[in-house]
């Protein structure tokens, strides 16, 4: 099982997101997501985000807000995925570099179109709810073939 955070950083209407175009054998080649990673050993998932968003962007989220927990069971080599979803709209700090892609902030009525997996579109339609959600994601073969949520 993977343990995974994930953060939109949003700001003055536009959503910083990042192309995948930079690691070797990343199973994210080539799509636009959000900031985040996977969780160290005795992180908490705000210390992961926070972490994540730092090492990736160069900035500093302040009050990281989890918006919903996200399940893709045998997402990658039969493993499960289990991902905390925040939002972040306060920051400090300057963009710089990342070295898994390249950083852009794009118009939150544009992020939709960018190419993505099936299920961050389905998941940021949930975000629009403002509730508190789990859901879960199944793919098969890069597919997205089910979708189930509860929102609190």
């Amino acid at each position: 099982m993977k343990l995974t955070t994930m953060c939109y950083v949003k700001n003055d209407g536009k959503t910083l997101m990042l192309y995948r175009n930079k690691k070797l054998n990343d199973v994210h080649e080539g799509k636009w997501v959000g900031l985040g990673g996977k969780m160290e050993l005795g992180e908490s998932p705000e210390d992961c985000i926070i972490r994540e968003v730092k090492e990736e962007s160069g900035l500093t989220i302040k009050r990281p807000v989890l918006r919903g927990i996200l399940t893709f069971p045998k997402f990658k080599d039969d493993e499960d995925w289990y991902m905390f979803l925040y939002t972040a709209n306060e920051f400090e700090g300057e963009l710089t570099e990342s070295d898994e892609g390249d950083l852009e902030w794009i118009e939150d009525n544009l992020v939709n179109e960018l190419n993505m997996w099936e299920g961050d579109r389905v998941f940021l339609s949930w975000l629009s709810k403002n509730k508190l959600f789990s859901g879960k994601l199944i793919y098969d073969d890069g597919k997205l073939v089910k979708e189930e949520v509860v929102f609190y």
